[in-house]
């Protein structure tokens, strides 16, 4: 089987990504949004919720003013909890810690063999989290963020 096959696998086997932080206002969405402006023709159905999320909050300010500043619009967001149900329903749920994909495996068990790291292909390691810190922190958050997002692109575009 070529390469070319096995994609076109990734691509179907995809649709429906999750992604999970902490409180769902900073990281998440950050991830969330960047995915949905580089796979809007792709027809995959990208959503992010929170293990502690702050529910019905909008995206942080620093953050969303960082999204905004490299194109993206995240003023939609609106912060939710992450339910067991959600993560049987994802194809794909991607998390930013190690310790989230641990919490998120024990919560739903049946979902564990989906549940990555946002940063498996490149470091594999955990993504800080930014809130209530400095805008540099915020900056580098959104640039690890970013390089995470790219890395995946590849095994989920139609294109």
């Amino acid at each position: 089987m070529g390469s070319g096959c096995v994609l076109e696998e990734l691509v179907f086997v995809f649709k429906r990504i999750l992604i999970i932080c902490v409180g769902n206002i900073c990281r998440s969405p950050t991830a969330e949004y960047l995915f949905r402006h580089h796979l809007s023709a792709a027809g995959a159905s990208i959503e992010s919720a929170g293990l502690g999320a702050l529910v019905g909050k909008p995206m942080d300010a620093q953050a969303l003013q960082i999204l905004g500043g490299h194109g993206v619009d995240g003023g939609a967001h609106c912060s939710r909890q992450v339910t067991a149900s959600m993560l049987r329903d994802a194809d794909l749920v991607l998390a930013m810690e190690r310790e989230h994909v641990a919490s998120l495996m024990r919560m739903a068990p049946e979902a564990s063999g989906k549940v990555m790291l946002l940063d498996r292909w490149g470091q594999g390691g955990d993504i800080p989290d930014p809130y209530r810190q400095s805008r540099e922190a915020f900056e580098h958050v959104y640039q690890l963020i970013d390089r995470a997002v790219q890395s995946w692109l590849p095994y989920l575009r139609t294109s």
